[in-house]
């Protein structure tokens, strides 16, 4: 078996059956250039791959009777290795920043706060903003909901809320997410 390394990656090039590992009766043939050739032995789907100098793959093992083309394998592999990479780098990641606030916070922590929220929203990322509640706080919680209201209104330019504010144990939180921006 075959392997190739890819950027780390070990992928494995026997995921396709081609010419002598075919072992069904008949097959449906798609010629070189994308023909029908319609169902065939597979003796004769092989000699025809053979005429052409090209490899008899099994594209849709699944179908009944299963489907095969003649085509160079070796081009095939190696142009879909090429857009399996090309795929993985405009594959974005998307993580998760957390913001933490309290239910005393004064205006200018909150405003750096939101700064900071806004920066990480603007980069892509989402933003997890939270309200720690200690002691007696917890009898407070319309101010802490109101403090998350007024984070969610100043971040608005450039994020919105997946969800309202959830309540979880000692913590209420809410998750931002950015707003695309047109390119």
């Amino acid at each position: 078996m075959l392997f190739l390394l890819v950027e780390d990656t070990l992928i494995s090039t026997k995921d396709l059956q081609t010419n002598e590992e075919i072992r069904v009766p008949e097959v449906r043939l798609v010629g070189v250039g994308g023909e029908q050739l319609g169902i065939l032995k597979t003796e004769a789907a092989l000699r025809y791959a053979e005429e052409q100098n090209v490899d008899l793959v099994m594209i849709a093992p699944n179908a009944e009777p299963p489907v095969c083309r003649a085509m160079d394998y070796g081009k095939y592999r190696f142009e879909r290795l090429k857009k399996e990479k090309e795929a993985k780098k405009k594959q974005q990641v998307i993580k998760i920043k957390e913001v933490q606030l309290s239910c005393r916070i004064d205006t200018h922590d909150f405003d750096t706060r939101v700064k900071a929220a806004t920066r990480f929203l603007q980069e892509g990322n989402k933003v997890r903003v939270v309200i720690r509640f200690k002691g007696r706080e917890m009898s407070h919680m319309d101010i802490g909901r109101t403090v998350i209201d007024q984070f969610r209104e100043a971040c608005a330019e450039f994020g919105t809320a997946d969800k309202p504010a959830s309540v979880e144990g000692r913590n209420m939180s809410i998750t931002l997410s950015p707003i695309k921006q047109a390119k």
